[in-house]
């Protein structure tokens, strides 16, 4: 028995119907083909699978399709639309903070939202905020360097938005 759902997706909307079973995550890979977010461990525990629920980063994997009706949701595609890379993107490909990129769109989309809570982070803030995201290729040194250096790209971002 298939349940009606509307939610905005990557600034559009949606309408679905879903299987009351349909965790997030499943939604979103397999019907509406967001691949970005990604399927780690099924258990909230690897933050692969992280997305912006109303502007919170939740793991999508530990959450029902249903339960984002009404919600806007943003996945790592929908940081960067028209293909400009969002700052963050950016900062993790110049600071080498991937390597397989697996855990990649989790980290950023964590670290993305708390930023956007707390623009002035430190690096225990952001390693705090990390906790549940999962690397298992780069140690993990290179990934808080990417966030601040993404931090610094936020706010001049910001600052360039405000001045408009």
């Amino acid at each position: 028995m298939a349940i009606p759902i509307r939610l905005t997706v990557n600034g559009k909307p949606v309408d679905a119907q879903v299987e009351p079973h349909t965790l997030l995550v499943q939604f979103l890979r397999e019907q509406l083909h967001l691949t970005g977010t990604h399927v780690g461990c099924d258990t909230a525990q690897c933050g692969a699978c992280t997305v912006h629920l109303d502007g919170r980063a939740v793991k999508s994997c530990n959450m029902l399709a249903v339960q984002a009706d009404g919600a806007s949701v943003t996945t790592i595609e929908g940081l960067a639309p028209n293909g400009q890379l969002h700052p963050m993107q950016e900062a993790f490909r110049e600071c080498h903070g991937l390597q397989c990129g697996f855990c990649t769109p989790g980290m950023v989309m964590a670290a993305t939202a708390l930023l956007k809570e707390r623009p002035n982070a430190d690096a225990q803030a952001i390693r705090d905020q990390l906790e549940g995201n999962l690397c298992r290729c780069t140690g993990y040194h290179n990934i808080v360097r990417a966030v601040q250096q993404g931090q610094s790209g936020m706010r001049s971002g910001q600052a360039a938005a405000s001045a408009e």
